[in-house]
């Protein structure tokens, strides 16, 4: 489980994250009470909700359901799902881990 700060102006809205998955994941996103879940390529689940101003991600991967270019695959997409989730490319998400766990 992970959690990402959004960038200003990015507003930590469900409704918003179902519609940056759907952009990235072509696949049936579940509602389960507050959270949004979708599985797609290795990931074999993909759980997404907010706590407070926090994205909350959580993913399940299985890496022998696919190839190489699958794997690829569904790695970009996950990041592309994070960058236009929380406003930040890997590098920012990177420093701010970093910066995070020298607190």
């Amino acid at each position: 489980m992970q959690e990402y700060k959004l960038k200003r102006g990015f507003s930590p809205d469900i409704e918003r994250m179902y519609e940056e998955i759907g952009k990235c994941f072509p696949s049936e996103i579940k509602r389960e009470g507050d959270k949004l879940l979708v599985s797609y390529g290795v990931m074999t689940e993909l759980s997404v909700w907010m706590d407070g101003k926090k994205l909350v991600v959580d993913t399940v991967t299985d890496a022998s359901l696919g190839d190489d270019e699958m794997i690829l695959d569904t790695n970009k997409r996950f990041r592309d799902f994070l960058q236009l989730a929380t406003g930040y490319t890997a590098k920012e998400r990177l420093k701010q881990a970093k910066k995070a766990v020298s607190k």
